[in-house]
């Protein structure tokens, strides 16, 4: 079987590019080099020969599916029975590969089962004034769906610089007259940061919106992946590599380091020309596995996905509208309007 070998940084685990000019391998994440030696020395080599090994055993146990109505993709235990899509509950077909690096390194098991989704989602449908009666119906909570989404989350250690200029005003007033004294200031300040469970959808732009709806998830339920924790569920596939987010994961980093460092300024009329600088001293990336529960529901010809948080229960959804109900509402307040506007015209008569 052919593969693709990717060697990863020593310091953050990103993927290396070799650079002809420099004549060594370049980490564009935390911007260090290295000589072939460096990484033999530091057990680059081994640690992608290993990871190589433990994704064909993954392999094995797990198979794919996929629907021909909808295009989702899904991965699953070869013990799980998947016969209906979670999205569009088309029965879907089964392929024995499974193709690329899927084997997750976390995952956050379901703190509770389908019949308390079942029963959460009902109970959220019934407090939604205009939504159409068979939302809320308990025939439409048979089609809750357990999926495990992936994530990356990511963990890192960096150096941060914040530069800006600061004025203070200081005002008094002398005989007849008043003076203004504007002082000038450079203002440095500079910190290490850890950054912890930087939490990024793997999957495309799609189902993007709806999983940081419903984040975030403790950092203290993370377990190492395990096939056992797949048995009943399946777990869509990944099309997002670590590669394509890195510029992404940077630069919240540095929102999150100049966010930090600006809230420890005090005491200036103003604050301008603000400037963060970064750098990545070590991170670690660990591709994970997150519980949601899906329903997808159809009205008038388009669909409507509600999502739950697997382990806190919180929940996002665009929902569908009942336009007679909303009819009934509109009607009643413009009858209410109109025996207003009565009353006040008989009184002013």
């Amino acid at each position: 079987m052919d593969s693709t070998v990717t060697y990863k940084c020593p310091n953050c685990d990103a993927g290396l590019i070799f650079d002809p000019e420099k004549g060594k391998f370049v980490c564009e994440f935390c911007i260090s080099d290295f000589t072939e030696d460096d990484l033999r020395e530091r057990g680059a080599f081994d640690r992608t020969e290993e990871s190589d090994r433990e994704q064909a055993e993954f392999s094995e146990h797990i198979k794919e599916y996929c629907c021909p109505s909808c295009g989702a993709e899904v991965i699953a235990d070869e013990n799980t029975i998947a016969g209906t899509c979670f999205y569009c509950h088309n029965p879907i077909v089964l392929s024995d590969k499974v193709s690329g690096n899927l084997k997750p390194s976390k995952i956050i098991p379901f703190a509770f089962d389908k019949e308390e989704a079942k029963a959460r989602f009902l109970r959220f449908a019934k407090k939604k004034k205009f939504v159409p009666k068979s939302y809320a119906a308990p025939e439409n909570a048979e089609n809750i769906s357990g999926v495990y989404y992936p994530f990356w989350v990511t963990d890192a250690d960096a150096e941060a610089d914040f530069d800006a200029r600061g004025t203070k005003v200081r005002t008094w007033r002398m005989g007849n007259y008043r003076y203004t004294e504007t002082s000038h200031y450079n203002i440095m300040r500079s910190g290490d940061i850890h950054f912890e469970d930087i939490t990024t959808s793997a999957i495309s732009e799609e189902d993007k919106a709806m999983l940081e709806g419903i984040l975030p998830y403790p950092s203290d339920v993370h377990r190492d992946f395990s096939m056992p924790y797949l048995q009943g569920f399946v777990a869509k596939k990944r099309n997002i590599e670590r590669e394509a987010l890195s510029g992404e994961v940077r630069e919240r980093m540095h929102g999150y380091a100049s966010s930090l460092l600006r809230e420890t300024v005090h005491g200036y009329a103003t604050v301008t020309d603000e400037q963060t600088g970064i750098r990545i001293s070590k991170s670690h990336w660990e591709y994970t596995l997150m519980p949601v529960w899906i329903l997808n529901y159809k009205h008038k010809g388009k669909n409507y996905t509600y999502a739950m948080n697997g382990h806190t229960g919180k929940v996002y959804g665009e929902l569908p509208i009942s336009f007679p109900k909303l009819g009934i509402l509109f009607g009643s307040l413009l009858s209410a309007v109109a025996l207003i506007c009565t009353l006040i015209g008989y009184f002013l008569m």
